[in-house]
């Protein structure tokens, strides 16, 4: 793999799963009001920065580095290559970098799936990130 990384330790690791929950904490707190069609991105987009915080703090935690480069996919990469369990939130963070544009950059507005499909990801990132560094 040819991908830009950056080293990290366990305080790192430590501070990215803190920011995973935080986020993860917010885009909850946030989808519980589906009165308004912004309010549904901006769950998602908290969602897709919960799974790359927690992606980071996996990867600290067990390789000593994070993915720094610009595409996301390569987090997806590093995640999926440190174990089989690995390979199960790599595909969840996959699936948070596929709604990243739409939930933080696009014109049209987020469905409820889209939203609900973002936070069960996240989920699964930051849980298995808490099981990881803990």
């Amino acid at each position: 793999m040819n991908i830009r990384t950056q080293d990290g330790d366990a305080a790192q690791a430590r501070n990215r799963l803190q920011s995973a929950q935080a986020y993860l904490q917010v885009a909850e707190m946030v989808a519980e009001d589906d009165s308004d069609d912004a309010l549904r991105g901006v769950a998602a987009g908290l969602a897709v920065l919960a799974g790359i915080a927690a992606s980071d703090a996996v990867c600290c935690a067990a390789l000593g580095r994070r993915s720094r480069g610009d595409n996301h996919k390569d987090a997806v990469k590093i995640l999926g290559s440190i174990s089989e369990e690995a390979k199960l939130a790599a595909t969840s963070l996959r699936r948070l970098i596929d709604i990243k544009d739409q939930a933080h950059y696009g014109f049209t507005t987020v469905s409820a799936q889209t939203r609900t499909t973002s936070l069960n990801a996240a989920r699964k990132v930051v849980a298995f990130a808490e099981q990881t560094v803990a």
